[in-house]
């Protein structure tokens, strides 16, 4: 008797199980045969829907705000990085205005007019640069009808790169400061040494390996620090004085040992000129 109502529990079992199969199966075939889940599926998938949107509302609102807060944080100290920025802007220019005004004042009681740091300025593009003279030269689009002339000064980015050696009606060729040609860097330049010394010499070479102008035969014994600004002198009567011209790299001496060598980062990029400033002497 108890064999049999173990078979019959075993057969029960194994009905239950071909049932549950077979209506796992037709479930499956006739979702894939609708469109759209049945009604009871439907109902489940929209109350799991709504209550995974409850949840998931304070969530991004949390992680929104969070966002928005670091957004401002940022925002806030850009925002004073730049006014210290406007400020810095704004007492430099005053401070110009003021130097500016006494050095006009000092001149009246000097009865100088003019001297070798008032200049004007004439800006101007680059018009053409053949690759076999990259190094050397480029053609602005500024000549005569402009007011330029032989022999000015060229800056580009901040920096003095060459002078007009050629002018014509309407373009002019400038002669960048690394061609090494016998005069075609010969500007006259000044450091200042340690001690209040200035050291006055001229760009004898170009080192296109280091990227370095050199001023060569320098006998002043002054000690000149790496890192030193470098700026035209103004000798000569034709370049202005006060350009730009770049940092001390390296301090060496020649090849008899008997004067220093100085190497010069130059300020502008000689290999990127798109537009140039042309400095005039006021007359």
């Amino acid at each position: 008797m108890r064999k049999f109502f173990s078979n019959r529990r075993l057969v029960f079992i194994v009905i239950v199980l071909v049932l549950a199969f077979g209506l796992m199966g037709g479930s499956v075939a006739l979702r894939n045969r609708r469109q759209t889940p049945p009604l009871i599926q439907q109902f489940g998938n929209d109350i799991v829907g709504m209550v995974d949107g409850v949840v998931a509302y304070p969530v991004n609102a949390a992680q929104n705000g969070v966002r928005s807060f670091t957004e401002l944080l940022n925002t806030y100290s850009e925002n004073e990085k730049l006014k210290e920025q406007v400020a810095d802007l704004a007492q430099a220019k005053v401070r110009d205005q003021t130097l500016a005004k006494e050095n006009r004042e000092l001149k009246k009681e000097l009865k100088v007019n003019k001297s070798m740091t008032d200049y004007t300025t004439i800006s101007a593009a680059v018009m053409s640069r053949t690759p076999s003279s990259w190094q050397k030269q480029l053609v602005i689009n500024k000549g005569q009808t402009s007011g330029i002339k032989k022999n000015m000064p060229v800056m580009s980015s901040g920096g003095l790169i060459g002078r007009i050696t050629e002018v014509n009606k309407t373009n002019s060729k400038v002669e960048l400061l690394s061609n090494t040609g016998e005069s075609a860097n010969r500007f006259a330049i000044q450091i200042d040494g340690e001690g209040g010394k200035t050291v006055n010499g001229i760009i004898t070479d170009y080192d296109s390996e280091s990227n370095s102008l050199i001023m060569g035969q320098v006998t002043s014994k002054a000690k000149i620090k790496k890192g030193t600004k470098v700026t035209t002198s103004g000798m000569g009567g034709i370049t202005p004085k006060g350009l730009y011209v770049g940092r001390v790299s390296k301090v060496g001496k020649d090849d008899y040992g008997l004067a220093q060598k100085i190497y010069i980062k130059p300020a502008a990029n000689f290999n990127d000129v798109n537009i140039v400033t042309v400095a005039e002497l006021d007359s």
